[in-house]
């Protein structure tokens, strides 16, 4: 995946710190089981170079990997455990957390050989299905199709209009191009955006740039998620978005049934 420099920026080999635990038996993941949903998640690891936690065995030390490359057309992936052990053959828990607010996990079971002239890279096909688990504190409301939801903001001399995937009471999250994304970066203060909530909801407010992930769709091709928090919102405001997604979550429990 092709993403400027200025969208995000891959990291180094990990530390031992680095290490994630598993996601504990008393949480509620969901399950993902789309092909092109779990390509999309390892290749965004693929290209942050977020660490990958490996457990191979019980009461073992963990082992960290990155993802090296993905190929969502075989499907497989390539592990890259420079500076770690490779792990021995059998059942292994794979953990990482992408963009800081979700936590990923998957089990394989192969026999961990390295490539002929690259031991430390281990090929490998993508699991079955990854447990998900999504830590933000707040609802969120995935965005309709069909219906206008979009965020208006200037930033220096540029001015920017992108769509909104989602929102919540706590932020929402927006989509642009690796060219849209331009000028933007983790941690940026926002000032005066102005949110279409749909077409009876327009809200003003500051928001903060927590997260930036690259993500491939096959409609639109190379995206970036931005991830974004209120910095500043009135109470009114506050309260006219926990109407909006209180009746969002309510209309759509009553449609599944």
């Amino acid at each position: 995946m092709n993403v400027p420099a200025a969208a995000i920026a891959r990291k180094g080999p990990p530390r031992s710190t680095d290490a994630v635990s598993r996601i504990g038996g008393d949480l509620a993941p969901h399950e993902m089981r789309d092909p092109f949903d779990i390509g999309e998640a390892l290749a965004a690891l693929s290209v942050s170079g977020d660490p990958v936690t490996v457990y191979a065995a019980a009461g073992a030390e963990p082992l960290l990997a990155r993802i090296e490359s993905v190929d969502p057309e075989l499907p497989h992936f390539v592990l890259d455990f420079s500076g770690s052990e490779v792990p021995p053959g059998g059942r292994a828990i794979f953990v990482a957390v992408i963009g800081s607010n979700a936590k990923l996990q998957f089990e394989l079971e192969r026999d961990w050989t390295g490539l002929p002239d690259q031991p430390h890279l281990v090929a490998a096909e993508f699991p079955d299905s990854c447990l998900v688990l999504n830590r933000r504190a707040a609802r969120r409301i995935e965005t309709p199709v069909g219906v206008n939801y979009t965020a208006s903001f200037g930033l220096g001399s540029r001015q920017y209009e992108l769509p909104l995937y989602d929102f919540s009471e706590g932020g929402v999250g927006m989509r642009a191009s690796p060219e849209q994304a331009l000028g933007l970066s983790v941690g940026r203060k926002l000032a005066g955006v102005r949110l279409e909530l749909g077409p009876a909801l327009v809200v003003t407010a500051d928001l903060e740039i927590r997260l930036m992930r690259p993500f491939r769709t096959f409609l639109l091709g190379e995206q970036v998620q931005i991830g974004c928090s209120f910095a500043s919102i009135t109470m009114q405001m506050q309260q006219s978005l926990e109407r909006v997604v209180t009746n969002g979550l309510t209309q759509r429990r009553v449609v599944r049934r």
